[in-house]
């Protein structure tokens, strides 16, 4: 007796396969589409992945020395802005003494000019003592702050902080009493006024040289960025048309494996 076979179950296995591995193309893409990221397993690119996250660890480096480099051009923008008060009042002071260096001057003038300057004096000495930045001196002592300004170990640049106490400068005794004493102080206060255009063409000069840098590692950032965005960011264009594709082929498959089985369930029928 002859045996009768219905020759279905190839096309249906080999059917089922590609529809499943095309289901799973299916649900590759989509997460590279809904999460922006073409490499979301580390079998997509295994040295792709690893490249992109040393990219990534110096982009997140060179972003954080920015930050610091800003802190380090606020230091200087604080320490610009003391150093010029320091001047203006050195001015002042000086006016004095020219006023009180003749012998016209009146005790009375004096008298009036020296509680002048001595609250000058003073108004140096606070801005010396109280002139801070995150709760560091930067008036009142002489210090080297290094500032971190890359993403690898030993990538510094080194501003200095200042002394423009009335000691530093070379004031700190200062009297108006007699014309003698008057054109003495002239001589200290333009020395004290050197002192300070020195102190304020370093800070420009740390300042213009750190700001230089901070640009410099901007770009360098984006260009890493870039870099790093050819390998991990999918292009959604040809993305769309793989999803395309993939759907149209699994739409393919879901009709063969049905319409075999409807063959199937007709043959069956005629029994």
């Amino acid at each position: 007796m002859n045996e009768l076979k219905i020759q279905n179950q190839a096309w249906i296995a080999f059917s089922t396969n590609r529809y499943q591995k095309n289901d799973n193309a299916i649900t590759r893409t989509l997460e590279k589409l809904s999460g922006g990221d073409k490499l979301t397993r580390a079998a997509d690119n295994a040295s792709g992945l690893s490249l992109s996250e040393a990219m990534r660890g110096q982009i997140r480096g060179l972003s954080r020395a920015q930050l610091n480099m800003q802190d380090g051009l606020s230091v200087l923008e604080s320490t610009d802005a003391g150093l010029q008060h320091v001047s203006n009042v050195l001015q002042r002071m000086r006016a004095l003494a020219v006023q009180t260096s003749t012998d016209t001057a009146t005790d009375e003038d004096r008298n009036a000019a020296q509680k002048e300057l001595d609250q000058l004096l003073q108004s140096i000495d606070d801005t010396a003592d109280k002139m801070e930045f995150n709760t560091q001196n930067i008036l009142g002592d002489v210090r080297p702050l290094y500032i971190h300004v890359g993403a690898n170990a030993e990538q510094t640049l080194r501003i200095d902080t200042v002394n423009v106490s009335t000691a530093s400068l070379g004031i700190e005794i200062a009297k108006l009493a007699t014309r003698e004493e008057a054109e003495d102080l002239i001589n200290k206060v333009d020395n004290a006024l050197s002192i300070v255009s020195k102190h304020l063409a370093n800070t420009g000069s740390d300042y213009e040289s750190l700001s230089h840098h901070k640009e410099n590692v901007s770009n360098i950032e984006i260009s890493l960025q870039k870099s790093e965005s050819l390998i991990r960011d999918p292009d959604i264009a040809i993305e769309m048309m793989e999803f395309v594709k993939q759907e149209i082929r699994q739409k393919g498959d879901e009709l063969l494996i049905k319409h075999t089985n409807e063959d199937v369930s007709d043959i069956l029928k005629l029994f």
